[in-house]
C-alpha cells in the first residue's frame, strides 16, 4: 500500500471523522461567538426541549450526549447557574433527580438554532443536491446512533430549501 487508502470502509470511516472534527469547531466557535454557548450545551437544551415535558433523568441526559456522569452534573451546574435548566427531584425516589429545560433555556435554544440550521442548510446545500442530502440522511442514520429522530427545537421552523 502506497499511503493511500483503497479499503472503502477505512475510507468512509476517515471522511466521516474529518467531516465530523471540522464542522464540530466550525459550530461550536459559532454557538460561543454569537450565544455563549458550547455544542454541548446546545445539544443538552436540544435534547431536554424534545423531551416529554421538557425534562430527561439526568442519567439519561448524559447517555444521550455522550457525557460521565461527572461531566453532565458540570454541564447542568453552568446551564442551571445561567438559569436555562432547573433541576427536580423524582417524588418517589429522592436518588433520581430530572433536568428540565426554562422558558429562558428555550427561548435561547430557539435563538442559537435559527442561526445554526442556517449555518446546516448553507453547508450541505453548497455541497450537495438535494436528493444526495436525503440519500447522505439515510445512509448515516444506519450507523449506531444516527437513528435519532432529527427534528427543530420547539419554536424553530425549518429553514426553505436552497
Amino acid at each position: 500500500m502506497s499511503g493511500v487508502i483503497t479499503e472503502p470502509s477505512i475510507a468512509a470511516w476517515v471522511a466521516l471523522m474529518g467531516a465530523h472534527a471540522a464542522l464540530t469547531r466550525s459550530f461550536k466557535a459559532d454557538l460561543q461567538a454569537n450565544h455563549g454557548k458550547t455544542v454541548t450545551d446546545f445539544e443538552a437544551l436540544r435534547r431536554l426541549d424534545l423531551a416529554e415535558n421538557g425534562e430527561m433523568r439526568r442519567g439519561d441526559l448524559a447517555q444521550a450526549i455522550g457525557l460521565t456522569p461527572s461531566g453532565i452534573t458540570r454541564l447542568l451546574d453552568g446551564l442551571e447557574k445561567a438559569g436555562m435548566v432547573c433541576k427536580r427531584f423524582c417524588e418517589s425516589d429522592g436518588r433520581v433527580s430530572y433536568a428540565v429545560i426554562t422558558d429562558h433555556g428555550r427561548t435561547t435554544l430557539v435563538r442559537a438554532s435559527e442561526g445554526h440550521l442556517a449555518a446546516l442548510t448553507a453547508m450541505f446545500g453548497e455541497r450537495f443536491a438535494p436528493d444526495e442530502i436525503e440519500a447522505l440522511a439515510v445512509l448515516l442514520a444506519r450507523l449506531p446512533g444516527g437513528g435519532d429522530t432529527p427534528r427543530c427545537p420547539t419554536g424553530v421552523t425549518e429553514q426553505p430549501e436552497a
